[in-house]
């Protein structure tokens, strides 16, 4: 007997035939033959002699009324392995027509839908009940309809499950007449999640690095730190869903794991004194050493970790790091083995790039906050140079014309000289305060400590010389007095003690060579040094000096370099009083 496989109507036809046509599928018709005999006044028959033709033909622009099979053990075979192949493939296959109703769907689909499809035809969006289209094609069924192409969306089932439909029309049409179309549904649920999870993980860095750059520097280092700790805190606990935390800060002048944050965690642990070593220090100790991130998939295992939280039984920690310097660490707990797994290692090291800039741009305020007190320290005594030279100055002529060693009068004048000199170190001292705090100070002192304290008297009639003196000396700590005459360098050294004297070859009240005499006279080591423009001496002071003992001579304007090496070697060979 033949086998008759399927029976449809052509959609469209190239050439019109009065006899339905029949597709014979297989070599051997002698099992049919006499049926084939009496059927040939009413049909056309077609021979194909595999699976493969059948469907090419079946699905071409004239396809055949009916399809009979000559050999049921081949071709019939190969369909049965066909259609089992169909329902192995893991995406979920479903054959719908243009009201959306299910006509036939493979293993998966109904496990993906949980459903047992019979002999109802259910709708495809009625099977999930709060199903919403998320796009980008908002009426896949209609698109492919109008159309005639693929259309592609994605359907939201809860807020952690999402599926893509892909939408396909299907040659011909159903017994009903209806536009058949194929639809292959694909779990996209992890992928969803990931990409909402990056997208976070990015608006987080947007927010930790939305810190008003003005309000921040109004704000103490206390403040701002307590301002990036809560917004870590609701990260950590809100995008990450992690409810044990620990974030240590790398101090790399003592090699020290400064707690920075810690939720959750044991206080002992928390207080717990830590090294970037990879020995002794536990897991956070191994990270910030070597800069890998560690996941420590059962504690009581694993040789590095130090309990944090009682009951952990995994954890996790990543460096935090900026332009490849070690910023950090990261620590997170769990009291389940295996909590942890490589794509939570993945979102946490892309989160932690995000704490490291912050932290980065939190560091960079505070040293420009002190930078900035530094350099207005610097400007108020470059400012009050000139006032304080002139009360020193003035005081010291008022103590050297009037006053006797007993009287009150000396006394006071004693004591307006110790009280100005108090003022303008108390504002040196706030400058040096603030240029300690940060580590890449701009002062060149680090390089010549042993100048700090050294005081220096200029001696210059021009004021723009004496301001510059004093704004290249007191960046390397020294304490500068300046004044105009020889007159008045006389008195400052009769007063004061000076480590060095620098002096114009020609002030306007004596003979450079005569300033230079009497200067020795009152102290006969002390180093001087003797200014001068490139210009003929024709006094031929600088020779005199020389003859007197002076070992160096400077030009105006000041180089930095040689002025510096000047005062370095005047003051380090310098012979005891």
């Amino acid at each position: 007997m033949p086998i008759q496989f399927a029976s449809r109507q052509a959609v469209s036809r190239q050439i019109v035939s009065e006899q339905p046509e029949v597709l014979v599928l297989g070599k051997d018709q002698t099992s049919f033959s006499a049926v084939l005999s009496g059927m040939t006044e009413q049909c056309r028959f077609t021979n194909v002699s595999s699976l493969a033709d059948a469907l090419k033909r079946i699905n071409g622009n004239d396809p055949p009324e009916y399809c009979l099979l000559s050999e049921p053990s081949t071709g019939l075979t190969d369909l049965v392995d066909s259609l089992s192949l169909l329902s192995q493939i893991p995406d979920a296959i479903l054959q719908i027509n243009q009201h959306e109703q299910i006509l036939w769907a493979n293993r998966a689909a109904e496990k993906l839908l949980n459903t047992e499809f019979g002999d109802e035809t259910p709708k495809l969006f009625d099977v999930w009940s709060e199903a919403t289209i998320v796009g980008p094609d908002f009426c896949p069924i209609n698109t492919v309809l109008a159309r005639a192409k693929q259309a592609k969306t994605t359907i939201r089932i809860d807020d952690k499950t999402f599926y893509e439909l892909l939408v396909s029309p299907i040659p011909g049409s159903g017994p009903d007449g209806s536009k058949l179309m194929l639809a292959i549904i694909r779990d996209i649920s992890e992928e969803v999640l990931q990409q909402q999870k990056l997208d976070a993980v990015h608006q987080a860095g947007v927010d930790l690095g939305d810190l008003d750059r003005e309000d921040l520097l109004d704000l103490s280092e206390s403040e701002r730190i307590e301002l990036l700790k809560s917004k870590l805190l609701h990260y950590t606990q809100e995008l990450l869903e992690f409810e044990t935390v620990e974030i240590r800060v790398f101090d790399h002048d003592s090699n020290n794991l400064k707690p920075l944050l810690d939720f959750g965690m044991d206080p002992t642990a928390a207080a717990r004194e830590l090294i970037a070593d990879s020995r002794g220090n536990g897991v956070t100790g191994f990270v910030a050493a070597t800069g890998r991130s560690y996941l420590c998939e059962d504690t009581t295992k694993d040789p590095l970790y130090l309990e944090g939280v009682a009951g952990a039984k995994s954890s996790l920690t990543v460096p935090l790091i900026r332009h490849e310097k070690i910023l950090g660490t990261f620590n997170v707990e769990s009291p389940n083995p295996k909590a942890f797994s490589a794509s939570d290692m993945k979102f946490l090291e892309l989160f932690c790039r995000e704490v490291a800039t912050a932290l980065n741009h939190l560091d960079l305020l505070a040293i420009e906050q002190v930078a900035s007190v530094a350099e207005n320290t610097r400007k108020m005594l470059f400012e009050v140079s000139d006032p304080v030279d002139d009360i020193l100055n003035d005081t010291t002529w008022i103590y050297e014309k009037f006053c006797t060693e007993d009287s009150e009068v000396c006394t006071r004048i004693q004591h307006v000289l110790t009280k100005t000199q108090e003022i303008r170190d108390l504002i040196r001292e706030t400058g040096k305060c603030a240029d300690s705090n940060f580590a890449n100070s701009l002062r060149a002192s680090k390089t010549h400590l042993h100048l700090s304290g050294k005081r220096i008297l200029i001696v210059d009639v021009d004021s723009d010389v004496r301001k510059s003196a004093h704004a290249i000396l007191e960046q390397y700590d020294m304490v500068v007095d300046a004044v105009r005459t020889a007159d008045e360098a006389l008195r400052m050294v009769r007063t004061f003690t000076y480590h060095a004297v620098i002096a114009d070859k020609a002030p306007p009240d004596m003979k450079g060579s005569a300033m230079f005499r009497s200067l020795r006279e009152v102290h006969e080591h002390l180093p001087i040094m003797l200014m001068t423009g490139f210009g003929y001496d024709s006094e031929h002071t600088l020779v005199k000096c020389r003859e007197m003992g002076m070992r160096k001579t400077l030009y105006k304007p000041f180089i930095l370099d040689q002025l510096i090496k000047a005062i370095d070697e005047a003051v380090t060979t310098r012979l005891p009083e």
